[in-house]
């Protein structure tokens, strides 16, 4: 297995977590790391050149413009403009405003980059769109979000019905937000088709990110541990299923993808006729939010 490059964009919360996790990685051999401020990418590597040597990681730190990050395999893009959200609802979609023109100016920097991005920043189905349709056709982009959301889902289920999380088989996809859709006519748990009690697990779904806001200031681990695992799969060291937001019929939304060697395959699951509606109405309002970017501001 040969040696890969990893870029990541923005030295956050996520950037962070994904970088640590990277070094111990075995398929990293480099990781890039770009920032608001060269003195914060600087200090994130100088960090993770402390921890490599403790651990005796052989993976190499850069900073780096985001620019010069072509030569990358791969790309993690979690930058988040400086703003306050003060929604109660819709609580990720309401960064759009103040994140697309950052979101957008990245993919300008890098048009006609011809490896994987796998965006973090929020609200990502619509920004994993952003990226995509600026960036040129070549790349191939994914969203993180809806691969931690049926984390969570199969978490919940799993202590509702006392099982290990390794017994649930379940997704939950749509939109990583208000609009989620809980597949729960497809999920089985020890491969039987089980109740799913719906409240209690939308109510799983709102509280565990809400706990981590709370307790540390912004989630972190999961989301790295969702683009590790799916910088995995989109380069073909390992095969599986990854939820992950893509452009279906020109919208881009989490969907189950099943990798082999690099390659997915559409996996959607068969929906009841609820589920069916409140799949349509997440594409719809995920259409409608990219449809209201100003596309003519130079700054978009």
């Amino acid at each position: 297995m040969s040696g890969y490059t990893v870029g990541v964009i923005g030295a956050g919360a996520v950037g962070q977590s994904v970088a640590a996790v990277l070094v111990q990685e075995r398929w990293c051999t480099r990781v890039m790391i770009a920032a608001r401020t060269q003195e914060s990418a600087a200090g994130l590597v100088t960090d993770l050149e402390d921890m490599q040597e403790i651990t005796g990681s052989s993976v190499r730190m850069d900073h780096a413009k985001a620019a010069e990050m072509r030569e990358a395999q791969a790309l993690v893009v979690c930058p988040r403009a400086v703003f306050t959200n003060t929604a109660h609802r819709d609580i990720r979609m309401a960064g759009l405003a103040a994140n697309a023109p950052l979101i957008s100016g990245l993919a300008r920097e890098l048009a006609g980059y011809t490896g994987i991005v796998i965006v973090v920043t929020n609200p990502v189905d619509v920004l994993s769109r952003v990226f995509a349709t600026t960036v040129g056709e070549h790349a191939r982009v994914y969203g993180i979000g809806s691969s931690t959301d049926s984390a969570r889902y199969r978490l919940a289920l799993a202590t509702h019905h006392r099982v290990p999380p390794g017994a649930v088989r379940g997704w939950v996809i749509g939109e990583h937000g208000d609009a989620a859709v809980i597949c729960a006519s497809a999920t089985t748990v020890n491969g039987r088709p089980v109740d799913v009690p719906l409240e209690y697990v939308r109510g799983q779904l709102a509280a565990r990110p809400r706990r981590i806001n709370q307790g540390i200031g912004r989630t972190r681990c999961g989301p790295a541990g969702a683009v590790v695992s799916a910088l995995r799969k989109t380069l073909g060291i390992s095969d599986g299923t990854e939820v992950l937001s893509v452009n279906h019929h020109g919208v881009w939304l989490g969907i189950p993808l099943r990798f082999a060697a690099g390659h997915s395959t559409v996996c959607l699951p068969d929906l009841d006729p609820d589920e069916q509606r409140q799949f349509a109405a997440a594409r719809t309002k995920l259409d409608s939010a990219f449809e209201q970017i100003p596309q003519g501001d130079p700054s978009c």
